[in-house]
Order: structure tokens, then C-alpha cells, then sequence
């Protein structure tokens, strides 16, 4: 399990001037944010995949770029067609293109979990080397990245007001489970300086707590329209 990572309160008012809590409205060209940006500079020097977590040095031919939230969920939600017509959708096109939302995954992995929901798949499932549960519906990633799963998640569902990939609940219990460890905040940071905006649920995991979804319709009422603007605060850091 990860150990919180305690930040000083001057880094704090200082990430908190300089990246912007809000959408993704720098980028709007899904496939040059890929090739340019997502393996041409975040991971132009290679890293690990997120799930398995084995090293790599260039794409190659093994991995692809994955999303925590898959983009044909992101079709279903906004309701804009097929895959061809959902591109020349604005909207979708700046969804497509948050890198907060990408990872480099195994491509054998990424075409399996497509389709599924997130859950507690418990020990009757078995794992698979890289720690991953697996039903025809269902999909639970490993311990080291439940609570990266979660806060992306939470990131689209209150950014771009999406519903949720399964029960809030299990999002909220993997984000207290896996607290942000240094590599999450670090590609964060990087992901940020690149795109110009804040995931707020990494830099703040208590904010998760203070989501909740429309009963009965799992649609998120959004933090930001009810309450607008909230200071944060993260590991006794108040900002």
C-alpha cells in the first residue's frame, strides 16, 4: 500500500497558483495529443506500463495508449454517434484529448477491459500476473493502482459530468485504500505542466468525499456547481 506523500505548504500555495482546476481546453486533436504528446514527451523516454507495471523504453509493438475511462464510454455518454462521427464532435474531441485520462498499456490488456465495469471482484476470481481480477463484465485492477483508477474517474465524472463506471462507493474505498504515491504525483505534475490543468482528486483525495451521485440515476451532481470553488486541502496542507 502506498504512503501518503506530505506536501509543504509552500509547494501547496504554489501548485495551487500555478495549475488551473477546470477541463481540459488546451488540446482538441485526440491523435497528434497521442503521437506529440502522450509518447512523443510524457513518455518520450519510456516508463511502466499502468497496469502490470513492467518497464519499457518506446511504445513498440506491445503497448498502447489505454484510457482509465474508456473513450467508448465517453461515446455512449454523450450520445454522438459512432466512432467516425463522434470525432467530428468539438466535445468529444477535448474529452479524447485529456492526457489525465491516458496510460500506456499492454494492448492484450486495454481490448480485454473495454467493455467491463470497475469492481471488488474478491478471491473467488483469480489474479492474473499483473494482479488483475477479471469477469466478462467486470474488471479490477491491481492493489498499487486502485486508487489511481478512482481519482481518474473521478476527474471525468465531475470535469465532463460522465456517470460512473460502477459504484461510486468502490471508487471511494479504492481512493482510501491507495493514497497518491510519488509516481502518480509526479506524472500528474508532468501531465499538468503539459496541459495546462489540475486533476484537483490528486492533489486533494479528500475532495472525492464530497462527491456524490443523483440516487438512482448515477449521475454526478458536480462539487464545483453546488459549491462552487473550494479551498484545498491535502495531508494537513491548506491552500
Amino acid at each position: 500500500m502506498k504512503q501518503l506523500l506530505l506536501i509543504p505548504t509552500a509547494l501547496c500555495l504554489l501548485l495551487t497558483t500555478t495549475l488551473v482546476i477546470g477541463q481540459n481546453t488546451r488540446f482538441s486533436d485526440p491523435k497528434t495529443v497521442v503521437s506529440d504528446h502522450f509518447w512523443g514527451d510524457l513518455y518520450a523516454n519510456g516508463g511502466n506500463s499502468f497496469f502490470c507495471n513492467t518497464a519499457f523504453t518506446s511504445k513498440g509493438f506491445v503497448l498502447t495508449d489505454g484510457y482509465v475511462y474508456p473513450l467508448a464510454d465517453v461515446r455512449s455518454a454523450l450520445d454522438c454517434g459512432t466512432s467516425r462521427e463522434c470525432e467530428q464532435d468539438n466535445r468529444y474531441r477535448q474529452i479524447a484529448s485529456d492526457m489525465h485520462n491516458m496510460i500506456p498499456v499492454r494492448s492484450r490488456t486495454e481490448m480485454g477491459r473495454r467493455n467491463a465495469r470497475y469492481e471488488d471482484l474478491g478471491e473467488s476470481v483469480s489474479e492474473d500476473e499483473c494482479g488483475i481480477r477479471q469477469s466478462v463484465q467486470f474488471f479490477e485492477p491491481p492493489v498499487r493502482v486502485k486508487g489511481d483508477v478512482a481519482r481518474t474517474v473521478a476527474y471525468m465524472v465531475d470535469t465532463y459530468d460522465l456517470p460512473w463506471l460502477g459504484s461510486s462507493a468502490v471508487f471511494k474505498g479504492w481512493n482510501r485504500l491507495d493514497p497518491p504515491d510519488d509516481g502518480e504525483i509526479t506524472r500528474h505534475r508532468r501531465i499538468a505542466e503539459i496541459q495546462g490543468n489540475d486533476n484537483p482528486f490528486v492533489t486533494d483525495p479528500n475532495r472525492m468525499e464530497r462527491l456524490y451521485a443523483l440516487k438512482g440515476s448515477g449521475q454526478l451532481v458536480s462539487i464545483h456547481k453546488k459549491t462552487g470553488p473550494k479551498a484545498c486541502f491535502f495531508a494537513g496542507c491548506y491552500c
